[in-house]
């Protein structure tokens, strides 16, 4: 038996950060697919069936683009590691992604709104592919919307941040790619829903005391991660 000390690069912890981080997509991607739907042609928009197959395009784009960026954060954590000697790398990864993760906690829960100053990392490649998203508007197609959600995911976001911070400790491309891939199919149901039901959704994004807990939730998961002997599943055998 032995400490799992990846605890927080695990695919489920990181699908658990993508469904807490759902509060804060619900507010900043709502109006970007609440727009989206409505540029739709009518007939489209009349049928939910088809109506839920352009959103789900969208967001299979978007979740595409995270596991790029996934690959991409693996293979600089795995450069940074190689000159540590004794896993000291892969530690002080897991401390530094654990610290960005409670302080996306923080910020969901409506305590450390400096954190969105993070966003700013991701400005500058924003604007250089913003452009070619404005150019599938309106989306006509399955594949339009798909292309469209992969531009979509690159949009700055500090919760995607965080979880790329996660996706960086594991020190392996495959693994940090499926870090992320979990953490998009966490926001998925949310994210989906608020295309076909955005009134119900937006309104519990915006409960107060809701976004407390979820932010709560989150800085326990960092804990976890910071602490892994405090983890209930700490244990595995060998």
């Amino acid at each position: 038996m032995e400490f799992d000390l990846a605890f927080n690069a695990s695919y489920l912890v990181a699908f658990a950060m993508g469904v807490f981080s759902s509060v804060h997509c619900i507010g900043m991607c709502g109006s970007i697919i609440g727009t989206l739907t409505l540029s739709l042609a009518p007939e489209i928009r009349a049928s939910k069936r088809t109506l839920f197959t352009f959103v789900l395009n969208y967001n299979i784009g978007r979740i595409t683009s995270y596991t790029l960026a996934g690959a991409i954060v693996g293979l600089l954590g795995m450069l940074f590691s190689l000159p540590i000697t004794n896993g000291q790398g892969h530690r002080f990864l897991q401390f530094f992604s654990a610290t960005i993760m409670a302080s996306a906690g923080l910020y969901i829960a409506g305590w450390f709104p400096r954190f969105a100053y993070i966003e700013k990392a991701g400005s500058k490649f924003w604007k250089l592919i913003e452009p070619y998203g404005r150019k599938l508007i309106p989306v006509k197609t399955r594949l339009h919307a798909a292309l469209f959600g992969m531009v979509w995911g690159w949009l700055p976001c500090g919760l995607v941040y965080a979880a790329l911070t996660v996706a960086a400790s594991t020190g392996d491309v495959v693994r940090s790619s499926l870090t992320m891939l979990s953490f998009g199919l966490g926001t998925l149901p949310a994210v989906v829903g608020v295309g076909i039901m955005t009134d119900t959704l937006t309104k519990l994004s915006r409960m107060q005391r809701f976004k407390q807990l979820v932010g709560i939730l989150l800085i326990v998961l960092a804990i976890l991660a910071a602490f892994p002997w405090l983890n209930p599943l700490r244990l595995q055998h060998i």
